[in-house]
């Protein structure tokens, strides 16, 4: 994801800026989604694999990227805080 994009992107909600979530948190959430255990913060649950994502600075919050565009919805967020071993390190 071009840098520029990147150092204004930020949370919808807390204001607070993202930065591309790594291997360990991508595989945390996708056994998440493959156990039916995930949603987003609507409450609706997450089905579809997470090639890329973007996580806030303060590791509460992911958003999906889509087809190289960051889906950076309220709803669509997911909190990092229902998965019980969410890695540290992203």
């Amino acid at each position: 994801m071009d840098k520029r994009l990147l150092d204004i992107l930020c949370c919808p909600v807390s204001k607070t800026p993202v930065r591309p979530l790594g291997k360990p948190g991508l595989d945390a959430l996708n056994q998440a989604i493959a156990n039916g255990q995930l949603a987003t913060v609507a409450g609706a649950a997450v089905q579809e694999r997470i090639d890329e994502a973007l996580i806030t600075t303060d590791r509460k919050v992911v958003y999906r990227v889509a087809d190289g565009i960051p889906v950076m919805l309220p709803e669509e967020g997911i909190g990092t805080l229902q998965l019980t071993d969410f890695p540290e390190a992203a």
